[in-house]
C-alpha cells in the first residue's frame, strides 16, 4: 500500500464526523463555562420549610470558572467572576410559601431595590468618551453642543407627574457626547428656590415632552414623588451606579407609585 494511503481500510468521513462531535461538545462546554462569569451562582427559593435556608445557591454543570482579569479602557480591569459578589439583602418577602410566589416590597417600595425598581451594583464612576471626557453632561458644560431648533426645547416646561400636579421646571438637558441624543432633563424641583433648591434628573425614556403644551408629562410618578429620586454626588456629571438608581427609581413608580397599579385590571 502506498504511503498515506489511509483510506483503503479507514473511514476518513466517519473520523471527521467523531472529531467534530469531539470539537463541538468542547466548545459548548468551554462557552458554558464563560457565560457562568456573571450572574452565578443562581439564587432560587426552596419550599419555606424552618430547617431548609431561604435562600439557596444553585450553579449546576458544568461549574463556575476561575477568577480572569478583563483589561478596560482607560487602564481599569474587573476580575470576573467577581470576588465581592452582590450579597445585598432582598428587601422583599415572598408572597406565598411556594416557589417562585412574588415578592412584595418590603418599607418602601420605591427603594426597595427590588420588581422594576431593581438595579445592579455597576461602578460609582462616570462613564468616559475614548478622549476619556466624562460622557454624560448638562448642556451648560459641553461646549459645541446644542439642541436641533426644529425639534422643542424642553428647557423651561413644566413637568407635570402622573397626578397631574406640577413637579418642578427643566433647567437643562443632559445630552450623550458620544452618541449625540438627549439622556436626561435636569428638573428645578417646584416649591425649592435659592439656597434650598433642589434638582433631579429625569431619564427621557420616561418623559413626554409636548412641544405645543410647552410641558414634559411623567407618568412612572406622582409629582410629590420627584423629592425622593436619588441624586447625583456632583453637579455636572452623573455615575454608572447613579444612573442605575436613578432609572430604577422611576422604573418603580410604573408598579408601586399608587397602590391601584398593584391590583389587577379586571
Amino acid at each position: 500500500m502506498p504511503t498515506g494511503a489511509i483510506t483503503g481500510h479507514i473511514d476518513v468521513a466517519q473520523v471527521v464526523l467523531y472529531a467534530f462531535w469531539i470539537f463541538f461538545a468542547g466548545l459548548i462546554f468551554y462557552l458554558r463555562r464563560e457565560d457562568k462569569r456573571e450572574g452565578y451562582p443562581m439564587e432560587r427559593s426552596p419550599n419555606e420549610r424552618p430547617q431548609r435556608p431561604s435562600r439557596v445557591g444553585f450553579v449546576g454543570f458544568p461549574t463556575m470558572p476561575s477568577p480572569k482579569t478583563f483589561l478596560l479602557a482607560h487602564g481599569s480591569a474587573v476580575m470576573a467572576p467577581a470576588p465581592n459578589a452582590d450579597h445585598r439583602p432582598v428587601n422583599a418577602v415572598p408572597g406565598g410559601r411556594f416557589p417562585g410566589a412574588p415578592l412584595i416590597p418590603a418599607g418602601d417600595p420605591m427603594t426597595a431595590g427590588v420588581g422594576p425598581g431593581s438595579y445592579a451594583l455597576r461602578h460609582d464612576k462616570p462613564d468616559l468618551t475614548v478622549d476619556g471626557e466624562a460622557k454624560i453632561v448638562p448642556l451648560r458644560t459641553a461646549a459645541g453642543f446644542y439642541l436641533e431648533p426644529r425639534d422643542p426645547d424642553p428647557r423651561g416646561m413644566e413637568v407635570i407627574g402622573a397626578d397631574g400636579k406640577v413637579a418642578g421646571n427643566v433647567t437643562d438637558v443632559w445630552i450623550d457626547r458620544s452618541e449625540y441624543i438627549m439622556r436626561y432633563l435636569e428638573v428645578a424641583l417646584a416649591g425649592t428656590a435659592g439656597e434650598s433648591a433642589r434638582s433631579v434628573l429625569l431619564p427621557v425614556n420616561f418623559a413626554r415632552i409636548d412641544g405645543k403644551r410647552r410641558k414634559v408629562r411623567v407618568n412612572a410618578i406622582l409629582a410629590s414623588q420627584f423629592a425622593g429620586v436619588p441624586r447625583t454626588a456632583a453637579p455636572d456629571t452623573v455615575t454608572f451606579l447613579e444612573e442605575e438608581r436613578i432609572c430604577a427609581y422611576y422604573g418603580a413608580g410604573t408598579l408601586y407609585a399608587t397602590r391601584a397599579r398593584q391590583e389587577p385590571l379586571l
